[in-house]
């Protein structure tokens, strides 16, 4: 990988870049946490003319995650005798008016794991109910439909499913008049389940330039370069800079399993609102599977986002974090006020690190 992270490889793609500035404000958009982590880790904003923005929209599975849905989970938790597991980047995320770690420290079973064949180990061993909160885009859903489809005559497991898609979410900021786009970076890891199809309708549909991008300093310097060639010749397409892992069918076999099981749904999206078909609920035949169905909670108000908060704005890539009133002073990850500083692919906790 070292080729990657060579010098002057990246001299020489900062030299191809200046040559292709078009001397106007561009806006760039990635929808992924690892790429916000390569560009901040490397200082790359630097390294680039200063009319070209790399702006980051709701990459991060995390921080979408609706408080809701984390009400929901705390609800359950706190009023049936059950097992709540979660991956350890949830634990802290902030519902209406706790989180998941502060309903533990109250008593609560909860358990952090690491991946959910963890989860249906706790459930076989246990005759309580386990519940999974099931988080995460494209690139976890297969494994979460993988173990139900494994599991069918478990009993004592179910998931609040929460995972959400990408392509509509970029449908809907591209369609949003206030949150000027001019091209967009595809995620590397959602890319490998999806392929390049998804992309080509939103390429079309805007006119948009897209590179799917590895995650590499000059694998990112190089997407951006492809996006400035293909503006310069006025031909908006779908690339796939990240050859080496991404195809453009994608996963056949984890597409299959993931739409064996799922559909999609209309989703809430932190700070951002509802977006049509953009998130995944189980099929009719997996219902036994939905911890909402099986136990019968509901949740009659949540807040996603504590007033003065610029999480949402952050999301939609119109506002950065040190545009937050909160951000480095009563907002840190030791204390977070909104969801983007709580995950390691959290914009908020990134420029908090690395700014």
């Amino acid at each position: 990988m070292l080729e990657f992270r060579d010098k002057p490889t990246t001299q020489a793609l900062i030299k191809e870049i200046e040559k292709l500035n078009p001397k106007k404000d561009l806006k760039v958009m990635h929808v992924c946490g690892t790429h916000e982590m390569t560009l901040a880790r490397w200082g790359l904003r630097k390294l680039l003319p200063t009319n070209i923005k790399l702006i980051c929209g709701p990459g991060c599975p995390v921080c979408v995650t609706s408080a809701l849905e984390i009400d929901f989970a705390i609800k359950i938790v706190k009023e049936e005798d059950v097992i709540l597991t979660t991956f350890g980047d949830m634990f802290r995320v902030p519902g209406t008016d706790s989180s998941l770690s502060e309903t533990k420290s109250q008593g609560a079973d909860v358990r952090v794991i690491y991946g959910i064949d963890e989860a249906i180990k706790i459930a076989r061993k246990t005759k309580k109910p386990v519940v999974h909160f099931s988080i995460g885009f494209e690139t976890t859903a297969p494994m979460i439909a993988s173990e139900i489809l494994e599991n069918e005559m478990l009993k004592n497991f179910s998931i609040i499913c929460s995972h959400r898609l990408i392509p509509p979410a970029m449908n809907y900021l591209l369609s949003c008049k206030d949150i000027k786009i001019d091209g967009f970076i595809c995620p590397g890891h959602v890319s490998t389940i999806i392929g390049s199809e998804p992309y080509k309708i939103l390429a079309k549909k805007f006119a948009k330039p897209m590179v799917i991008a590895g995650f590499e300093p000059n694998d990112v310097l190089l997407s951006v370069l492809m996006i400035l060639k293909q503006i310069k010749d006025e031909k908006p397409k779908v690339e796939n800079e990240y050859v080496r892992v991404v195809k453009n069918e994608g996963n056949i076999v984890a597409q299959k399993i993931m739409n064996d099981v799922f559909e999609m749904c209309e989703k809430e999206w932190r700070g951002i609102g509802a977006i049509p078909n953009s998130g995944l609920k189980l099929k009719n035949k997996f219902a036994k599977f939905d911890a909402e169905k099986k136990f019968g909670l509901k949740i009659k108000k949540s807040r996603d986002i504590k007033p003065g908060c610029k999480c949402g704005e952050i999301m939609k890539g119109k506002d950065v974090p040190q545009d937050c009133p909160y951000f480095g002073k009563i907002c840190t990850p030791e204390r977070p006020i909104g969801a983007c500083m709580v995950s390691i692919e959290g914009a908020c906790y990134i420029t908090y690190n690395y700014s």
